[in-house]
């Protein structure tokens, strides 16, 4: 029931923002061509495999959802989350960039930076807070060790 669970939230959620929206607001008249628009594919393939792999994680390590109304019951400090606290929202964003090269899309690339404003927004608002709140002293430690979006050259000890 989980799987079927983060299967539709994928669907709806990362779907409309890294699918829907892009298609009907930024879809370009002209497309640039050669290497730069196919170098798009590098960061969609590599922004895909991210948010796939935390979605994974999500599920069975964590026994929850990517959405936040049933997130995971675990703490998740193992795979992309042992290098950043954030990959799955790195991966979309990824995406969308990807996506602004292929399309050749200036207005795609800026709304790759709003969205990826959102996502900080609601990571420190809402989502660090409830964090802290449901884990506790455990939460507390990731957060010292393992850094929100880029990962460090030098591991500190901690999770994972």
């Amino acid at each position: 029931m989980v799987l079927l669970k983060t299967i539709i939230f994928t669907i709806v959620v990362p779907g409309s923002v890294a699918l829907l929206v892009p298609y009907y607001f930024f879809f370009p008249s002209a497309t640039p061509h050669g290497f730069v628009r196919y170098s798009g594919l590098v960061p969609i393939g590599i922004g895909g495999a991210i948010y796939f792999r935390c979605a994974f994680d999500f599920t069975f390590a964590g026994k929850g959802t990517p959405a936040p109304i049933d997130p995971p019951k675990q703490l998740v400090v193992k795979g992309l989350y042992r290098y950043v606290r954030n990959p799955m929202y790195a991966g979309v964003t990824l995406v969308l960039l990807g996506e602004a090269l292929l399309f050749g899309s200036l207005s795609l690339a800026k709304y790759a930076g709003a969205a990826f404003l959102l996502f900080n927004l609601f990571v420190w608002l809402y989502e660090e807070p409830a964090l802290r709140t449901k884990f506790g002293e455990s939460y507390r430690i990731y957060c010292e060790t393992v850094p929100r979006w880029l990962p460090r050259l030098v591991r500190r000890h901690g999770p994972g």
